[in-house]
This record gives C-alpha cells, sequence and structure tokens, in this order.
C-alpha cells in the first residue's frame, strides 16, 4: 500500500468541486486532478485506473461495476448531502469509506425554500410573466403574506427544523411529519400522519432523504389530499413527487403554485436539454438542482468533506462515513510512544480479532493501542504499535481469511 505522501497516490475530484478541496488535499501531498462534469461509467473507470481517492457530487453514478474495476480507490467523497448516487454496499465489500457533508449547505437549502415559498404566495412568477409579455397586472388579490400562515414541513431533519425556525420567526405556524420521532424546535409540532399535514397546509415544503420508500411520495391521491390553493416546494430528492399527478393538480387549481429544484432526471452537465411536464407554466418555478449551490456552502462542503478524507488516509478515521463502522481516532505521534497503525478491515465474522492479537503477539510486538467497531457487514481493527515489525505480519494479515483490506499507516 503506498504511503500517503507517494507520488503515486492520486485525486480525481469531479463536478466542479470548490477549488478549497482541492487546495487541502494537495497540501496534503496528493496529486489532485478537476474535471468540470461527470462521467460515464467507461468514462470514470479508465479515468479511475490510479486513483485512491474519488470526490463527486450529484450527477456521477458509482455503480458496482465502476468500483470493482477501480483497484486503487481508498475513499469516496460526495461532496453534497446526498449519497444514493453510490453503490454504498459496493464501496463497503472493497474496504472503501464513502463520506458525504450532511450539514454544509443546510442553510442555503433553507433560505432557498423560504425564499420559493414567499415567491409563489405572493404570486410573484405570474406577475412577472405577465410583464415580460408586455403585460400590466397589478393586483393584491392574489398575492398573501406568509405571516399567519401554516407551513407543513415534510421531513424534520437537519434542513427540515432549520426551516422551522426560520419560518416561525418570520411569522408562520409550523408542522411537521417525518417517520422518525424528532425533537420540535421553537412552537413547531409533528402531525400524526402525513394526510393530517396535506389537509391544513397552506404551503408544504419537502426535505426527504433518499430512501427508497420516498420514491412518489407524492402522487395523485397526496396532491387530491391538500388543503386547495396550497403551494407546494420540492427541494429533497427528484424521485419523490409524480410531476405529472403535480402537472394535473396544477391545471385544475388544487395546487396554486409549485416551486422544484430537482428532477427525476437532470442533465449531466450544464447546457444539456432539459424537459419536464411542468415547463412553460407560469405559476411553476424551475430551478437546476441549486438549493446548496452558493459560495459559501461550496465552501463548507469542500473543506468538510476533504479533511474527512484526509482523516481517513492520515489516521484511519472513518467518524460519519455513511457506510463504515463510524470511528474518531486520535492523532498518530512518537510521543506517544506510537510508531505504526496498522488497518484491518475484513468481513463481519467471529474470530478475525483472535487471529490478529494472535499474530501481534507471536511477533512479540507491543501496542499500545488498539480500536475495533462493526457493523452489520464489516469489521474494522485499528492496531497501534510501538517499535519496528516484520513486514511479512502484514501479508499474514491479508492472509486472514475475510480480509478485504490491510494499511499501513505512518
Amino acid at each position: 500500500m503506498p504511503e500517503l505522501h507517494s507520488p503515486q497516490r492520486r485525486a480525481l475530484l469531479l463536478e466542479n468541486i470548490h477549488p478549497g478541496a482541492t487546495q487541502r488535499l494537495r497540501e496534503h501531498g496528493l496529486e489532485v486532478d478537476t474535471h468540470p462534469g461527470s462521467l460515464g461509467d467507461g468514462e470514470l473507470i479508465e479515468a479511475l485506473q490510479d486513483v485512491s481517492v474519488l470526490g463527486i457530487r450529484s450527477k456521477t453514478q458509482l455503480t458496482r461495476e465502476v468500483i470493482e474495476a477501480a483497484p486503487r480507490l481508498e475513499v469516496v467523497g460526495t461532496f453534497c448531502i446526498g449519497t444514493n448516487q453510490v453503490e454504498l454496499n459496493a464501496c463497503l465489500d472493497r474496504g472503501i469509506p464513502v463520506f458525504n457533508a450532511p450539514y454544509s449547505n443546510t442553510r442555503s437549502v433553507v433560505e432557498l425554500a423560504l425564499g420559493q415559498i414567499i415567491i409563489l404566495m405572493r404570486n410573484v412568477l405570474e406577475k412577472s410573466a405577465l410583464l415580460h409579455r408586455g403585460r400590466w397586472y397589478k393586483s393584491s388579490g392574489d398575492a398573501r403574506e406568509i405571516r399567519g400562515k401554516r407551513l407543513g414541513i415534510v421531513g424534520y431533519g437537519n434542513i427540515g427544523s432549520q426551516l422551522s425556525v426560520l419560518a416561525e420567526a418570520l411569522g408562520m405556524e409550523v408542522v411537521y411529519f417525518d417517520v422518525e420521532e424528532k425533537l420540535a424546535l421553537g412552537n413547531a409540532r409533528p402531525v400524526r400522519t402525513l394526510h393530517e399535514l396535506l389537509a391544513t397546509s397552506d404551503a408544504i415544503s419537502v426535505h426527504v432523504d433518499g430512501r427508497p420508500a420516498n420514491r412518489l411520495l407524492f402522487g395523485p391521491r397526496e396532491f387530491e389530499a391538500m388543503k386547495d390553493g396550497v403551494v407546494f416546494v420540492n427541494l429533497s430528492r427528484g424521485f419523490v413527487a409524480d410531476l405529472d399527478a403535480l402537472r394535473d393538480a396544477l391545471d385544475r387549481g388544487k395546487v396554486r403554485s409549485a416551486a422544484l429544484d430537482v428532477f427525476p432526471r437532470e442533465p449531466r452537465r450544464d447546457g444539456d436539454p432539459f424537459e419536464s411536464p411542468l415547463a412553460g407554466l407560469d405559476n411553476v418555478l424551475l430551478t437546476p438542482h441549486i438549493g446548496g449551490s452558493t459560495q459559501e456552502a461550496q465552501e463548507n462542503i469542500g473543506g468538510f468533506v476533504a479533511d474527512k478524507i484526509l482523516a481517513y488516509l492520515e489516521r484511519g478515521s472513518t467518524n460519519l462515513s455513511v457506510n463504515f463502522p463510524n470511528l474518531q481516532l486520535p492523532g498518530l505521534g512518537r510521543a506517544r510512544g506510537i510508531v505504526h497503525r496498522i488497518v484491518h478491515t475484513h468481513a463481519n465474522v467471529p474470530g478475525i480479532l483472535a487471529q490478529i492479537n494472535q499474530l501481534v503477539a507471536t511477533r512479540d510486538i507491543n501496542v499500545v493501542g488498539q480500536y475495533l467497531k462493526t457493523n452489520e457487514r464489516v469489521g474494522y481493527v485499528i492496531t497501534d504499535v510501538a517499535g519496528d515489525y516484520d513486514p511479512a505480519m502484514v501479508e499474514a494479515l491479508e492472509a486472514i481469511p475475510q480480509t478485504i483490506r490491510v494499511r499501513v499507516l505512518y
């Protein structure tokens, strides 16, 4: 396994990841190549042949085929919130942790959602469209303040809960629905069923995750259950809403207006054509998946994910990995008596730790620290040793049945 500062360790960052991430990785000795767009499977396989670190955003699809054809890949960073574009179990089978940025763009998404709600409630879209066509239409009959209106938030995670705080500060009444029990912030209150939220909310904002159960969460029945004249906002996942059903609800006036930032099929590169059954409607605000696309968010994401990647490469830490057993490890240093850190990833079966310790004991190696964490699929063992060790021990560790990967740090 090459050492961290070896020129053989390279990183590939796709999809215009913030340059701060490139700088941070280079400062720690990695060679970094960048590409402005995503790559298809064939291109990606070719590009990954000598790459140890891959950074992507939402458009690159990291399939099992690609992962299994990348012989040197050690760690993946998704410089966004979602990870449904990555075959997480395929990465786990290869001993590759995946890191994302679950919090770094929260504020940006929340601000866009709140801005869209205000624009829709004030009917700004249709008035702007009329002006562009040369018609002056100044009316208060179809414009409403958000103060005193009920906002229904579907999905009360990092983004949904922060939206509730800002919306309440502007005078909205907030209710939320989540499949898991969540602590309410401020005066927001949970409702027992999604139907209750739909039937009573003046505005609905969706912030669910990418789990399969959320596919087509909003179909004909859900739109029909909504309060007449509701405004609907989705900045979560493109597959959450049936767009044909939403189009029908808009045409009938059941849904007054809508804003969507995510779509079932999104173009891979800027400039590619885009189609949607909602295109061309004056009462629909379409944005090209820009919820987290602010300078502040991208800088935060770049730094956060790059630091997680470096912590794994340099210390073996997997804290906040979305697929790996989570371990927050101390730094290495001779002041603590550590000369080497040996990292062993294996299938989660009984007896592996005993075999590792047996190998260490028979070679008279002094262990100064050891850490173990497992999940349902893999085990992750870190052994800090003082003094030199027989390099043949690494080969012996690799020979243990069910071993996935062995790394020696420091």
